[in-house]
């Protein structure tokens, strides 16, 4: 029977997101939420006590004529697809209900939230409009001028894990990505011009994370017996970081990479692993911390190396498990399960109806199977931005960062 039932739901799955209106039919978000006039950035919705700042002062950067910097571009998987994934053949998509349902549009974005992703929150913080997906822009040089978000769900610094749920576009292929659209700067703006653009912009990574749930943990190309976790974690780290060379070379100096999060407490592994009262599942977590170690001494060497760069690492484990522990200060009643899913810790089957959503988001951790409600984004986001709540970047967090750029 409940082999049945899987099929069955496996097949709502497939009808759901393939059936689904292509995504270039309407428009992802409203014009004013691109708009290059700080003036008509959105309105920062409600939130809990925890992200509070967001909601009193967005700040000062938000409203300012001048923005941070000129233009904000992001690498990444679903933590941070704003629509990408719209316009691919794969089940991989939040382009439907109930996902964007306390979006500012209060419609389905392609982001895998209930309503904002980190990099809404930091834009703002930037001054600068929501940053528009790749393929969800006309290509001009005007509608990509303040930045891009290149990023795929389901992608992977391995070029073919998430490959079992579709199309995706790779970290390599979004470095590709990145380099067409400066050699566009270059054509049009001329290539001093272009330069000084690339050169003061901020670059935002975060992917990884895909590389353990859809190729590690399933042992594909019967990877743990020729890796073990920490020889994994080094060639994941090592790829990475040889990428971020490859961009330096192409004149960015400013960089936030993200670390994985704790995937061994989401409502999946929970379920898959038979969580008796919502305890994270261990091996998992140990393997995530080992990336983030490893990714963290990697790009403190390549910051003594390239001495005119600014790169920061945010630990996501590190924010992530401070919010699962101290939840009731955080305005959280749910740590283990999610918002919208289905089966026990609602892990079993992803978010696909309306219907199989909880009515109160802000008071869940999870909002999905592997991904955080925008309440937890926000929270992150503050971290990231002033480490408002935590410090989890290092050596400094963004805000910093960029003060002491400015000097």
């Amino acid at each position: 029977m409940l082999i049945n039932s899987a099929i069955f739901l496996h097949c709502i799955l497939v009808s759901t997101m393939f059936l689904q209106p292509k995504a270039r039919q309407h428009p992802q978000e409203p014009e004013d939420l691109f708009s290059n006039s700080n003036a008509n950035a959105p309105p920062v919705p409600p939130r809990s006590s925890a992200s509070s700042s967001l909601v009193t002062s967005p700040s000062a950067s938000a409203s300012s004529s001048s923005p941070l910097v000129p233009a904000f571009f992001i690498i990444g998987d679903s933590s941070v697809d704003c629509g990408n994934n719209n316009f691919l053949g794969t089940l991989a998509r939040a382009d439907h209900l109930p996902y964007g349902r306390d979006f500012d549009t209060h419609k389905p974005t392609g982001r895998f939230c209930n309503g904002r992703i980190p990099v809404d929150y930091l834009a703002l913080r930037l001054g600068l409009p929501f940053v528009p997906s790749y393929l969800g822009q006309s290509g001009m040089v005007e509608d990509m001028i303040h930045g891009v978000n290149y990023a795929s769900a389901g992608a992977g610094i391995i070029f073919s894990s998430g490959s079992e749920l579709g199309q995706h576009i790779s970290f390599t292929q979004q470095i590709e990505q990145v380099t067409d659209t400066f050699q566009q700067f270059i054509l049009s703006l001329g290539e001093a011009a272009a330069n000084d653009l690339i050169s003061n912009s901020l670059f935002y990574i975060s992917i990884g994370i895909n590389d353990y749930i859809h190729y590690y943990l399933l042992n594909m190309s019967n990877v743990q017996n020729l890796y073990l976790p920490w020889s994994f974690n080094q060639f994941l780290a090592t790829t990475v970081k040889q990428e971020i060379m490859n961009l330096y070379n192409a004149n960015v100096r400013k960089v936030v990479v993200m670390g994985l999060a704790p995937i061994g407490c989401s409502p999946y592994y929970l379920w898959l692993y038979g969580s008796q009262n919502g305890e994270c599942v261990k091996e998992i977590n140990d393997m995530i911390m080992e990336f983030n170690f490893v990714m963290r001494y990697m790009l403190e060497e390549l910051g003594e190396e390239l001495h005119d760069a600014n790169i920061i690492f945010c630990d996501v484990f590190e924010g992530s498990m401070d919010i699962l522990k101290n939840y009731k200060r955080y305005g959280f009643n749910f740590t283990a399960d999610a918002c919208c899913g289905l089966g026990r810790y609602r892990g079993w089957i992803m978010c696909l109806s309306p219907e199989m959503a909880c009515s109160n988001a802000s008071n869940h951790i999870w909002w999905d199977q592997f991904h955080p409600t925008d309440v937890v984004n926000a929270i992150l986001a503050d971290n990231v931005w002033s480490s408002l709540h935590t410090g989890m970047c290092y050596p400094s967090n963004l805000q910093d960062m960029l003060v002491a750029k400015a000097r």
